[in-house]
């Protein structure tokens, strides 16, 4: 499984409102669950806050990957949103958000071993400030796609 194979259009939303870091996965985990990739958004959003308790998801460059293992997952995805204004996010440079990418994983371990690869893709092309700065002026789903082919 690659990064492109998980990317569905219902559950990216490339103008997306939210004022915060709360209200911005409260939103992407409700799009998992209207796509069927989550069975409970509490539970699901629980454990996400779980992870989030042990090191900052914010990796820098307007970015953010929130992930957790969940029992709530009924199949693995990844939601995004993209912002047009920074959002406080606990970050490793210090400033805010625009761009999430919040990960739906299961927690036996092929789910585990889907995810660390996904997170890994996802990282790799994060860390390249080219395919970030393509990621935030995209304005539909197939700029966001092209980054990662």
């Amino acid at each position: 499984m690659d990064i492109k194979s998980v990317l569905d259009e219902r559950v990216i939303d490339l103008h997306m409102d939210a004022d915060d870091k709360k209200e911005a996965i409260l939103y992407l985990a409700e799009k998992l669950k209207s796509a069927g990739y989550i069975a409970d958004v509490d539970e699901y959003v629980a454990d996400i806050y779980v992870r989030e308790a042990q090191g900052q998801t914010g990796i820098g460059n307007f970015v953010a990957i929130p992930h957790g293992k969940s029992s709530s997952v009924t199949q693995v995805g990844i939601a995004i949103g993209k912002l047009d204004h920074e959002i406080q996010w606990e970050t490793l440079d210090g400033r805010g958000v625009k761009l999430i990418f919040l990960f739906a994983v299961g927690n036996d371990n092929e789910n585990a071993k889907t995810h660390l690869k996904l997170l890994a893709e996802v990282a790799r092309t994060l860390g390249n400030d080219e395919a970030v700065n393509t990621l935030l002026k995209a304005e539909n789903v197939e700029d966001l796609k092209a980054v990662f082919s």
